[in-house]
Formats: C-alpha cells, structure tokens, sequence
C-alpha cells in the first residue's frame, strides 16, 4: 500500500483535515495543560466536597456547643461546671480525686 492509496482511504482524509487536526489540539491543550485544565478542576472539585463535609461537621459542632451554654446559663449549672471539668473548689474545701486502676491511661506491658 503505498502512500497514494493511503490517501485515498476516507479514514486518512478525517484525520488530517486541517480542522480536525486543529481542535484535536486544543482539546488535548484545555483537558490537560491549560491553567485551567480538566485535572485542576476535579481536584478542586474533590476539594470543595471536603470542605462542604468540613462545614457540616462544624455546623453540628456549633449547634453541640450552643446547647451547652444553654445549659450553662444558671449559676449552679456553671459551678457543677468548673467542679466536673476544671477541679474548682470553694476556699474552705478541700477535694479527693479517687481513681481506680482500670481509670488510669497508663499502659501496662
């Protein structure tokens, strides 16, 4: 088959049409090395979905958060508060902190 018959064939005239030839190109340019490529958009496409989850868990952590203040809002709830978490106590108190082995975070080998 020489180079005559090869131009002949239908598939040959297709591929180097000058136009096809062109966009081939460009579309080859845009998908993958373009500023703006289709790699650079699925990867911040991926991003957004993480930080759309992110937001949803900060949401839900807020909401946490706002129901613990209101339950804050009276002075025995905030002093049964500071006992429980921080270990405060009274002036003339005195507290025991008693913990069993099992409590502990020490590993034993």
């Amino acid at each position: 088959m020489g180079l005559k018959e090869l131009r002949q064939k239908k598939w040959f005239k297709l591929l180097t049409n000058t136009y096809i030839l062109v966009l081939t190109l460009y579309v080859i340019w845009m998908a993958f090395f373009d500023t703006n490529s289709l790699l650079i958009h699925l990867e911040l496409r991926r991003e957004i979905k993480k930080l759309e989850q992110q937001k949803e868990f900060l949401k839900n952590e807020i909401t946490k958060d706002k129901e613990a203040l209101k339950g804050l809002s009276t002075p025995e709830e905030l002093e049964k508060f500071a006992r429980e978490k921080y270990y405060m106590k009274k002036d003339d108190e005195e507290i025991f902190l008693i913990e069993y082995e099992d409590s502990l975070k020490i590993k034993k080998d």
